[in-house]
């Protein structure tokens, strides 16, 4: 199993229709938890893997987390974001994390990509607040 960071800009991405807020991520975790994300490139991710998400405003830090149902899929009429994952928000580490994100300077991220493997020494971190 692997953990990635997804990156989600409020100004940029959305989620429901609605800009990608923590708290449109809580709520669709509560209420509509099976997503599909957008991706850039393919990654390697497979089913089981977790998405924890990181948003980049008004604070940095993850606030939510979903697990992979299949692995990416092509995207073809999409040439920005080529490829699709579906997954399902996990609405009880979902609210722990909400009520207690992790920030960016405790996740031991450099540069900030869209989409990047956790570190071992955040995934502690990341696990123990989402009570997993």
């Amino acid at each position: 199993m692997q953990d990635w960071i997804y990156v989600l800009n409020m100004n940029k991405d959305t989620l429901d229709g609605e800009p990608a807020r923590k708290e449109t991520m809580r709520r669709l975790a509560h209420d509509d938890p099976k997503c599909d994300f957008w991706l850039s490139r393919r990654n390697r991710m497979e089913p089981g893997d977790r998405l924890w998400f990181f948003f980049s405003l008004p604070e940095s830090a993850v606030a939510a987390v979903a697990e992979v149902d299949s692995t990416p899929r092509a995207d073809p009429d999409d040439p920005e974001f080529g490829y699709r994952v579906e997954a399902t928000l996990l609405p009880a580490p979902t609210d722990a994390l909400y009520a207690n994100p992790v920030g960016r300077d405790e996740l031991e991220l450099g540069q900030v990509r869209s989409v990047q493997k956790v570190k071992p020494g955040a995934l502690q971190i990341l696990s123990a607040r989402a009570c997993l």
